[in-house]
């Protein structure tokens, strides 16, 4: 008789399964991009001033992109303004020196946003061909929006703000400051891209020549890209030379109290600038050719006080050269301005600047009605600023001096239209007393160094307490005052007239990048949709 069998499958005779991952495993998978999101962060912002460690922002951007490769846009949004909050939250916290953190924390939460938009679109475009490429040009746009909205832009961390030591300074004399900004996270991207080749050649013994010819190319067209600028960096002077002279005065306290003594932030420049006068008289100092005083240098509005004006006019006919005085200036119409004021030792005020990009929360309040319901911070704000609307270019001795107001210089067509309209050198007027001892001076300096090599001129800053400079066309800084100290700086700087690169395009390399990063966006919005729908079939 014939036995009859009946397969029957056993528990241990079925297809394997994959081991599901534990809770704990999921977890740290979720966190550890997370960590390395914000840590990478906090990475570029140590490559920021006062810091001279630009090259960090290369592993900080190629950390990024370990995180936001392959990754969904959801994932990307959220690891994004991870990245965000790590960068801006220390880079940012000399908003809140005086008035507390809550200014501060909502600045650096608001602003994360734009980076976390960035992160999304990253994370998109990552699966693309010559990823380094469309995820550095959406970070430029990211920036573009950033210095746009809300309340007029707010452009402060720029990347090429923490590049004036960096190997890639020429290029923002090549296409300003989008143009070195972009040269920094490409290459970032690409190094990561270089990294993750080497690694999948070394797993598969296989090279993909297309993928590891765009990483290369990522990271060596942004360096060499530098070295080809460099002839575009020139100390020559072109119209001669002048002896500036910036006057720091000083305050009598630090704080939103600097100027709470009537007179006494003028008195403190009037009396400097006589101390420069005596030393030039007695043969110790060049006599300078014109005099640049910081913006709040009066601290009350010399047109409408006598002694106010007969200060000035006695400091101005004592070191006899023009001199740039920054006061606050309520005009005939009752309107408040930030006003740099051409004083001539012979003629007195002669012309004027009002100051054009205000500061939202510091010189005026916006929706003030909505925001005083949430913070009686604002009072302390008792009369907004009104903003002036021509460039400011002032005719000292024969030399055209463009003014951007300390805020203005983190600005691009702030500081551009004032080369446009024949400035030979720079001044940025600043007030930095405010903010004590924090890294804003430093950081805004480095802006001004980024300035001189975009647009070829010597740049002054005179600052009321610290820390005002001479800056060469190079970005090298010729001469500088320490901290809350009466002091005065002379030197010989160069006038120049030749317009860079960067000056002459303006917007437009800021604007091909946007356009490269919607198109980048573009086809990797259109490559998933072809993916579902094939999917779908």
């Amino acid at each position: 008789m014939t036995a009859t069998t009946t397969s029957v499958d056993e528990p241990d005779q079925l297809d394997p399964q994959p081991p599901r991952a534990s809770r704990a495993t999921r977890l740290l998978r979720g966190l550890v991009p997370a960590a390395v999101a914000a840590l990478s962060g906090v990475l570029l912002y140590v490559s920021f001033p006062p810091r001279t460690l630009w090259w960090l922002a290369l592993p900080a951007f190629g950390a990024l992109a370990w995180c936001l490769r392959g990754r969904t846009w959801k994932a990307g949004l959220g690891l994004g303004y991870l990245f965000g909050l790590g960068f801006l939250l220390p880079l940012l916290v000399w908003t809140g020196v005086e008035v507390g953190p809550g200014p501060w924390l909502a600045l650096a939460a608001v602003e994360a946003v734009f980076v976390a938009l960035v992160g999304a679109g990253i994370a998109a475009v990552s699966r693309l061909p010559g990823y380094p490429l469309w995820a550095a040009a959406l970070w430029i746009a990211g920036e573009a929006a950033r210095a746009r909205v809300p309340f007029s832009g707010f452009p402060w961390g720029k990347i090429a703000f923490g590049q004036a030591d960096g190997v890639f300074l020429p290029l923002a004399a090549l296409g300003g400051t989008p143009v070195l900004g972009f040269a920094v996270v490409l290459c970032g991207f690409g190094l990561y891209e270089v990294v993750r080749q080497v690694v999948d050649v070394r797993a598969t013994r296989v090279l993909h020549r297309g993928a590891a010819a765009a990483a290369a190319l990522a990271v060596l067209v942004p360096v060499l890209g530098s070295f080809a600028s460099r002839p575009l960096v020139s100390d020559e002077a072109e119209d001669g030379t002048a002896t500036v002279a910036a006057v720091q005065g000083n305050v009598p306290r630090a704080g939103l109290g600097f100027n709470a003594q009537r007179r006494a932030v003028l008195d403190h420049h009037v009396r400097e600038t006589e101390r420069l006068a005596a030393e030039v008289k007695a043969g110790k100092v060049a006599r300078p050719d014109l005099v640049l005083w910081p913006e709040n240098s009066s601290d009350i509005d010399p047109f409408a006080n006598p002694d106010a004006r007969l200060a000035i006019e006695s400091a101005v006919k004592a070191i006899g050269a023009p001199v740039s005085v920054g006061g606050v200036v309520e005009n005939k119409n009752g309107k408040l301005y930030n006003e740099q004021i051409l004083w001539d030792p012979k003629k007195g005020p002669t012309d004027t600047y009002d100051k054009r990009q205000i500061q939202p929360f510091g010189e005026y309040i916006p929706l003030r009605s909505l925001v005083s319901a949430f913070s009686s911070d604002v009072d302390k704000v008792r009369r907004d600023f009104s903003r002036g609307t021509d460039p400011g270019v002032f005719t000292m001795a024969g030399t055209k001096v463009g003014i951007a107001t300390c805020y203005e210089a983190a600005f691009d067509w702030a500081v551009r239209d004032t080369v446009t309209n024949g400035a030979q050198i720079i001044s940025v007027p600043s007030n930095n007393a405010t903010f004590d001892r924090s890294e804003m001076t430093y950081q805004q300096l480095a802006m001004s160094r980024i300035r001189a090599v975009e647009h070829s001129r010597a740049v002054v800053v005179p600052v009321t307490s610290g820390v005002s400079a001479v800056i060469m066309p190079d970005g090298k800084i010729r001469s500088k005052t320490t901290w809350y100290t009466a002091d005065s700086l002379v030197e010989e700087v160069p006038l120049r007239s030749s317009e860079t690169p960067g000056t002459r395009l303006g917007v437009l390399p800021e604007g091909i990048l946007v356009l490269i990063a919607a198109g980048g966006l573009g086809w990797a919005v259109t490559s998933a949709a072809r993916a579902r729908k094939s999917a779908g079939k």
